[in-house]
């Protein structure tokens, strides 16, 4: 054998020149795309770990330092954003990178009442703005998670204290319908029942007034970063004498 026939089979080139202009054009192409995704993963991930870390601060200076329920409305807001800019997956290690950071600052307790409801209601409301969906689905979605998340905290700090808060939610209501009956001129004594439904409703109440303001003002802020939220109903714009 000779060390002609032992040397590879050279590939053939193709003769067109329609496939090598083609090449040629897809060529920059890939390139540019491989730089896009170079530049977009670093920023990513700087963006989702600053405002995860944002959140996180809003709560720990809340809880130390609380200025009412000014810091209380942008709780939720940051991982919202993240859904925004960066999608489904950056929103949820928003949301769980500020768990882990509480949890380092503030132990795992404090850490969970963050995260449930805030750090979930961040990736629910950025999901519902994401996809375009009236404020009254997203508030509802939002009011509900929300009443959960009061329940969850009673829960919680009922077990680790050893005692029913929900007994002292339900003093405080049933002082609020006494007083009302006595302003109403209503001479019944409320039942059980009905105290609690009541301290359900206002529960969800709450949480609804609070769901709107958190939208009214995710819709002020949010519109001038560059990332609008579904456009209010019409009577909130002209309330807000706001077009946009």
């Amino acid at each position: 054998m000779s060390i002609l026939d032992s040397l590879p089979d050279e590939p053939e080139e193709d003769p067109s020149p329609e496939s090598s202009n083609l090449s040629h054009q897809l060529e920059p192409q890939k390139q540019l795309k491989h730089s896009q995704l170079k530049v977009e993963t670093p920023l990513r991930m700087v963006e989702t770990a600053f405002l995860a870390s944002t959140a996180s601060l809003i709560w720990f200076i809340n809880f130390y330092f609380p200025f009412g329920p000014v810091l209380r409305i942008f709780f939720p807001v940051p991982i919202a954003l993240v859904y925004l800019r960066w999608g489904k997956r950056a929103a949820w290690m928003a949301a769980i990178t500020s768990g882990l950071l509480l949890a380092v600052l503030m132990g795992p307790v404090r850490s969970m009442l963050f995260v449930m409801p805030f750090g979930l209601m961040g990736v629910l409301l950025g999901a519902t703005w994401h996809r375009r969906v009236p404020w009254i689905a997203s508030i509802t979605l939002g009011m509900l998670l929300g009443t959960l998340g009061v329940f969850f905290r009673l829960w919680l700090l009922s077990v680790l204290s050893g005692e029913d808060l929900w007994v002292y939610v339900i003093n405080q209501v049933t002082e609020i319908i006494e007083w009302l009956f006595l302003k109403l001129q209503i001479l019944a004594t409320p039942s059980v029942f009905f105290i609690q439904v009541g301290a359900m409703l206002l529960i969800a109440f709450n949480n609804l007034i609070y769901l709107f303001v958190v939208h009214l003002v995710a819709w002020l802020l949010l519109d001038r970063l560059g990332n609008p939220i579904p456009r209010p109903p019409r009577w909130v714009q002209v309330l807000m004498d706001y077009e946009g």
